[in-house]
């Protein structure tokens, strides 16, 4: 199928990486269902997508809970038909805190953001692909996934978690004609990142420097699209050597 009739839900849309990846799949001619739950970042990314000429709808939720996720898929189905690719990209950073001062309400809402709603995300879209017998699943893990975060804990344990979803998932419905991968950036200049000392060369890697959000999306798309036909499982560091 063409790119310019596929159909892209992501969540996490009304900023960041979420925005850029949202603009680069609409550049490339997909319908775009954005998911926030910062309804004003999001009607913003609407109104980028429109103003260049895209397709797109903006659903207001709360990935960490059941029936706004529902809803958005439900959106998505009846107004497009389909999903083709899910960007199942939202999340949340926490206070840096060492993990004996790390307060439960703080660790709960991390895990039920960041690792919880990409469970209820596959959970729900994986059946829509399963009825098409096709789709793309890009999960944003994060360098924190595969490596210590230092006083990030709840952050790391989470990213961890979308790591092992996101290899079971690509297990179970492989065969089913569905591939999911993840992706796991770095340090990335974003509003939630912003107070963190990514400016450090020390905590940059190699490269010495973070990312901007464009440079996470292109490999989104490359993921999202045809040319990662063999890619399943994968998690793929956008890292800039940090983890090497």
């Amino acid at each position: 199928m063409s790119e310019t009739n596929r159909v892209a839900v992501i969540t996490g849309a009304g900023g960041g990486i979420g925005r850029s990846a949202s603009l680069k799949l609409a550049e490339k001619g997909m319908s775009v269902v954005l998911v926030d739950f910062d309804e004003k970042g999001g009607n913003e990314t609407l109104h980028l997508i429109r103003e260049n000429g895209g397709e797109g709808m903006f659903i207001h939720a709360d990935v960490s809970k059941n029936a706004d996720v529902e809803k958005f898929v439900q959106a998505a189905k009846e107004t497009y038909g389909r999903i083709d690719v899910f960007f199942n990209n939202a999340g949340i950073l926490g206070t840096p805190s060492l993990l004996g001062d790390y307060s439960e309400e703080m660790f709960d809402r991390i895990i039920s953001v960041n690792l919880k709603g990409v469970f209820l995300g596959l959970k729900h879209v994986l059946k829509v692909m399963e009825e098409q017998h096709a789709g793309v699943i890009i999960n944003t893990a994060s360098a924190a996934g595969v490596k210590s975060c230092e006083y990030l804990g709840g952050y790391a344990a989470s990213k961890h978690g979308v790591v092992g979803l996101t290899k079971t998932a690509a297990v179970e419905y492989g065969p089913k004609g569905i591939r999911v991968n993840a992706i796991c950036p770095g340090g990335v200049m974003t509003n939630m990142t912003k107070g963190m000392e990514l400016n450090n060369p020390e905590q940059n890697g190699p490269l010495r420097r973070p990312a901007v959000p464009e440079e996470i999306a292109n490999v989104v798309c490359f993921l999202a699209s045809d040319e990662s036909s063999y890619m399943n499982g994968a998690i793929v560091t956008i890292d800039g050597g940090l983890t090497t």
